[in-house]
């Protein structure tokens, strides 16, 4: 289960009539209703964000160094659960080095881009790739599932 109580960022776009959250990519009745969920309801929406959150790291970066990666963690202070999916250990290095504003190249973090023709790159520049991926992902997800336009 997570450790946070809740998906969101503080940023939260269904407010102006996405059904999709911006922020938290949460559909815009999870939003509104999650006080409301049964833990067994709130774990699939954490196990669907999970996976769409993997996928979207896996489309837009590659691990390609995964000693210096975790070297990168350990130098943020983080200390991911044995079983944490690699994709979601490059992407808290991401973000906890644009915490710091600190923006290095993710080659310096063993991370690659997929597309080649995007190297250089640096953190901030693939965690607004990986975020509009997510974005896109949750949306479809959320086309297919309701079979509503959601944008």
């Amino acid at each position: 289960m997570a450790l946070r109580r809740t998906p969101c960022i503080g940023i939260c776009s269904t407010t102006y009539g996405d059904l999709v959250c911006r922020g938290c990519k949460r559909f815009a009745h999870e939003v509104v209703g999650w006080n409301g969920f049964e833990d067994s309801q709130r774990a699939l929406v954490w196990q669907r964000l999970g996976l769409l959150l993997r996928e979207s790291v896996g489309a837009c970066i590659a691990i390609d160094d995964e000693a210096s990666l975790h070297a990168a963690a350990a130098s943020c202070d983080l200390t991911p659960a044995a079983d944490a999916a690699i994709e979601l250990v490059a992407f808290d290095v991401l973000r906890q080095h644009l915490a710091r504003d600190e923006n290095p190249l993710i080659a310096e973090l063993g991370l690659a881009p997929v597309d080649e023709r995007a190297a250089p790159c640096r953190a901030a520049e693939a965690t607004q790739r990986i975020d509009g991926e997510f974005h896109k992902r949750s949306l479809a997800h959320y086309e297919r599932s309701y079979r509503v336009l959601a944008r």
